[in-house]
């Protein structure tokens, strides 16, 4: 391999060499037999033995042997190669699925223009020193419970607190809480706002289609673009959760059941666009309420805890939700776990009883449609709305939000989903846990904030809000 790779450097010094001294002497019969060649040490060996080896090269000396003829130049294009160099190199940014979903779908901006699926017509030559110039951003995934924040080049958010805590007082105008927000996570992550791209995810809100719902989000929009300007933030990527999660689980259609702190969310979702005229559907119950009825349990058998965080502790750790409730009753279902200067807790039936009132409201006092009705009619919606020639858009279901990381839900709803649902519309369902836990919002951010195009149309900046030039919303 050496010797060959030796060779190679040889080839370009002698070629180099003999141009620079009689560039006339070449006849074009000559120039175009050396173009078409790789040379008389490597035409006779076979196309993929000849990128295994250039894989043993870094990027840059790749590029630098596309200079000696035509011939090279076609050979180290060779999106193989690149594939490889993006795995190798820029794979711990994010796994290389991702980056293909990522740069074959959303590299063109909002509106999504998904690119032509044969890998061969994108350039990943061109895509890799893109990629390596994009400097990052600051990523907030403002989440109705809780906030991540970090750098887009991190491996996952470098922080997270509770949203209403960073908040501010609930009672001071929008624009003075959203300073504060903003204000406080810059100074966690020790950053200048002027310095970086910002991509914000916002919890999905004012679900409806009617026009007062237009306007409450508009004017949401408008507040978050006004504090984050007059911070100086050079450029602003807002996205709602929903999209972000769905873009996390390599998808641009679908519905994300997202789990949040105060209720849970059905969106539909075609093209990366949220459907809200086909209709968002919403149920009154979130993490808040499954927090309260373990602890509500707790108390009924006498387990003595502190605070909600211990509470929250063993939700998170110990509970989950059963494929057949009547079955798991009879089952012995104990188990225990430290709380870290809290001591030892035991829980039995509290464990999957706590994830039951997401298919069973009414056992926790909540009059709401199940979890599992609520997507079959956001379904029912979607079939009867003929978006598309075809209705496979709407069977992929991505659970999103910390709750919805709650073992054995995306189980359960696929099976009870199958159980409502008539055959035609089940046929093809799936239902996909949440890809990256309960930070799947921040790793769908991530997708955007390190394109090869970014900042791109993803971003309005300054200049463009002041102007009031019209801006797609996405949530």
């Amino acid at each position: 391999m050496a010797t060959l790779l030796r060779k190679v450097w040889e080839s370009v010094s002698a070629r180099s060499s003999s141009t620079s001294h009689s560039p006339l002497q070449l006849t074009s019969s000559s120039a175009t037999s050396s173009d078409s060649s790789l040379g008389p040490c490597f035409d006779s060996i076979p196309l993929d033995i000849l990128l295994q080896i250039l894989r043993l090269v870094r990027p840059k000396d790749a590029i630098k042997l596309g200079c000696v003829s035509r011939a090279w130049r076609s050979l180290v294009s060779d999106n193989r190669l690149w594939i490889y160099f993006l795995q190798y190199y820029q794979g711990h940014d994010d796994p290389w699925d991702s980056v293909f979903f990522a740069e074959l779908n959303l590299r063109s901006g909002y509106p999504l223009q998904t690119f032509p699926s044969r890998t061969g017509e994108l350039s990943f030559m061109r895509i890799y020193g893109q990629r390596a110039q994009v400097s990052g951003s600051v990523i907030i995934d403002g989440g109705s419970g809780y906030c991540k924040f970090g750098w887009s080049k991190y491996a996952c958010p470098s922080g997270r607190s509770a949203t209403f805590l960073e908040f501010g007082n609930i009672e001071s105008p929008m624009y003075a809480r959203l300073r504060h927000f903003f204000g406080t996570i810059y100074i966690r992550m020790q950053v200048k706002p002027s310095t970086q791209p910002i991509v914000l995810s916002i919890p999905i809100c004012h679900y409806d289609d009617t026009d007062s719902a237009k306007a409450s989000r508009r004017h949401l929009k408008d507040a978050i673009h006004t504090v984050l300007f007059d911070m100086n933030v050079p450029a602003v990527c807002a996205v709602n959760q929903a999209t972000l999660a769905l873009f996390a689980a390599r998808r641009t259609s679908g519905i994300v059941v997202n789990i949040g702190f105060q209720v849970t969310s059905v969106v539909p979702i075609l093209n990366g666009k949220v459907m809200r005229k086909v209709g968002v559907e919403v149920i009154g119950l979130g993490a808040l309420k499954l927090t309260g009825y373990l602890k509500e349990f707790m108390q009924q058998n006498n387990i003595n805890f502190e605070s909600l965080y211990t509470v929250r502790t063993l939700k998170e750790n110990l509970c989950y939700v059963a494929a057949d409730y009547k079955t798991e009753l009879s089952k012995d279902t104990r188990a225990s776990m430290e709380v870290p200067a809290m001591g030892w807790f035991t829980l039995s039936k509290e464990r999957f009883q706590t994830g039951e009132i997401l298919f069973q409201p009414r056992i926790g006092g909540v009059r709401a449609m199940g979890l599992h009705q609520a997507v079959a009619l956001c379904m029912d919606h979607c079939h009867a709305a003929e978006l598309t020639c075809d209705d496979t858009w709407f069977k992929t279901i991505v659970l999103s939000g910390g709750t919805a990381c709650l073992p054995g839900l995306a189980e359960r709803l696929e099976k009870e989903l199958h159980e409502t649902l008539s055959a035609s519309l089940a046929n093809g369902l799936r239902v996909i846990p949440p890809p990256h836990g309960p930070d799947t919002a921040w790793f769908g951010a991530k997708f955007i904030s390190n394109l090869s195009t970014f900042p791109g149309t993803w971003c309005i900046r300054k200049k463009q809000f002041r102007r009031k030039s019209r801006v797609n919303i996405m949530w």
